[in-house]
């Protein structure tokens, strides 16, 4: 049997995510807006809502890395944009139709959440994770978060 190929892909933050967190707050400020509570209670909520927006996209906004790769033998590498290589680790994995999250364990850097969508990453490298995820064995990775 032969061992599965590597896969490798170039990573950017989903645009598309932030958009999608930017309508969802728009929405929820309006609901608000639109309420029946006092403008004191109203200004306090929209504020929240402002700010849990904001801390939500900062971390994906400042996302230091540039590509990643998934050798044959199973090891994560992660390459950063100052084009530093790090080893990882996949810690757990979920497929939600079109989008693939993974988390990724690193000894320098933690915890790295790599979101690959439509709009920033090739229809083909994702067809191709979700396949060699399918083989992913128990102990390896928890297919969910």
């Amino acid at each position: 049997m032969t061992s599965a190929p590597a896969i490798g892909f170039e990573y950017a933050p989903s645009r598309l995510l932030r958009r999608s967190l930017m309508v969802v707050a728009a929405l929820a400020t309006l609901a608000v807006a639109l309420s029946g509570l006092a403008i004191s209670l109203k200004l306090m909520l929209i504020a929240a809502v402002v700010l849990a927006t904001w801390q939500s996209l900062q971390p994906a906004a400042q996302s230091p890395l540039a590509a990643a790769g998934w050798d044959a033998e199973g090891d994560w590498t992660l390459r950063t944009a100052d084009h530093e290589d790090i080893a990882a680790t996949l810690a757990t994995f979920r497929v939600f139709g079109g989008f693939i999250l993974l988390r990724l364990l690193t000894v320098e850097r933690g915890m790295q959440i790599l979101l690959l969508a439509p709009d920033n990453s090739d229809r083909d490298i994702r067809r191709r994770l979700r396949m060699r995820l399918a083989t992913v064995q128990p102990g390896e990775a928890l297919p969910r978060i």
